[in-house]
């Protein structure tokens, strides 16, 4: 899989301060912008921690990120789009050809090792075979993705407000999630620390709050290391 930042608010930082302030001073929000453009960093750090500190966040929903996700399955897709407040385009399995010829069409899930990797690898093989026989009988696209599987690579453009992932990171890289979002979330989170610091500065598991809201439910990997080195992890994440 790959993930990538392909796009994402100019200046999100300076947006998201030059948003908040217009709540609370006599000047429009262009007037701050052009103002913190020139510097203020101090300034703006401060802004943008007095409102993640006080959960005010809606200022935080002016700054956008756009990803390309790559070569992921569509399992992970299907619990994707649960996120509802996101935009997504995804490849169509009704207008592509799924590439079964190759094998690399399909995400081999981690569980899968030794003899159960190659009886799942056969497994794919034989669906291949169906839906490459029943494309060349004449079925469409369409209807023969029926016969594809959960594990079928694609690939889907994501856009989230910064809010949205504060809460989408909350989630997906807690280690209760399931693997491949875990890894893309932690990945998606790498990269817009890199482009803006303040805002994801403390984002990441639900635990980054110094408590686990699972409870009972918490997986004994993090029993084991502890929520300060879990904490520590998704801080130092560059």
């Amino acid at each position: 899989m790959e993930v990538k930042l392909i796009a994402y608010t100019p200046n999100p930082e300076v947006v998201v301060a030059s948003s908040a302030t217009t709540s609370f001073k006599s000047k429009p929000a262009s007037h701050t912008f052009e103002k913190y453009s020139k510097g203020e960093e101090e300034k703006i750090k401060k802004i943008i921690r007095d409102l993640i500190r006080h959960n005010h966040l809606s200022p935080i929903e002016h700054a956008s990120f756009t990803f390309s996700l790559e070569g992921v399955s569509r399992s992970l897709t299907h619990e994707l789009v649960r996120h509802r407040i996101a935009s997504y385009t995804q490849q169509s399995q009704r207008y592509v050809k799924v590439n079964t010829e190759s094998e690399d069409w399909f995400v081999i899930p981690k569980s899968y090792t030794g003899k159960k990797r190659e009886e799942f690898i056969k497994r794919m093989r034989i669906i291949a075979r169906w839906y490459e026989q029943d494309i060349k009988e004449g079925i469409k696209y369409e209807d023969a993705r029926f016969l594809l599987p959960n594990a079928t690579k694609t690939n889907i453009v994501v856009t989230m407000n910064a809010r949205e992932l504060l809460h989408f990171f909350n989630l997906r890289c807690c280690q209760r999630a399931q693997w491949e979002i875990r890894e893309v979330a932690t990945e998606m989170l790498r990269q817009v620390k890199r482009v803006a610091p303040t805002i994801f500065e403390n984002a990441g598991p639900s635990c980054m709050k110094g408590f686990c809201p699972e409870g009972d439910l918490m997986p004994e990997e993090c029993r084991k290391v502890g929520i300060k080195e879990i904490q520590k992890k998704f801080l130092e994440l560059k």
